[in-house]
């Protein structure tokens, strides 16, 4: 890993965010085109304090950070992506008092979209707490500058 990008950067991206920060998201490393991120089991994130169980919208955040980090690898770069379409499926709550770990990877990327798988376990994806399927809209400007679509004399009287 000697891309800048990849070892600066996408750690930066993987924990930087003012509510990625809070949340305690950390960059976990990448292997191939696969990028994994952490979270560690905190109280005030458990979303059922008789089990202990963390959030469910926790691990939806957990699950759509890691797909866009995954897009960015895909991208071989920093562009900025809107998330289009998500869809999570749970499959067991998560352990108790141990922390998350997320795993994505890019499988398709168009001019315009690029589409996800992610998961959610707290030791291997083959037991996953939840699975995600992403589609991201990737902000592809076509050459044109910012404002290409304004009109050129935004003075001119309607």
């Amino acid at each position: 890993m000697s891309d800048p990008f990849l070892t600066q950067m996408l750690p930066q991206l993987a924990s930087g965010a003012a509510h990625t920060h809070a949340l305690g998201f950390a960059y976990e490393g990448l292997e191939g085109d696969r990028v994994r991120i952490r979270v560690p089991w905190r109280a005030d994130l458990v979303g059922d304090p008789h089990t202990g169980v963390l959030a469910g919208g926790l691990v939806t955040t957990l699950l759509d950070h890691v797909g866009g980090l995954a897009v960015w690898v895909a991208l071989k770069g920093f562009q900025p992506i809107a998330t289009l379409d998500l869809r999570v499926d749970y499959m067991r709550a998560a352990a108790p008092g141990v922390d998350l770990v997320a795993e994505a990877r890019c499988y398709r990327l168009t001019r315009h979209i690029a589409f996800v798988r992610a998961w959610a376990f707290e030791v291997s994806p083959e037991d996953p707490v939840a699975a995600s399927q992403a589609a991201y809209v990737v902000n592809s400007d076509g050459g044109r500058k910012l404002g290409a679509n304004l009109p050129r004399d935004l003075g001119a009287p309607a």
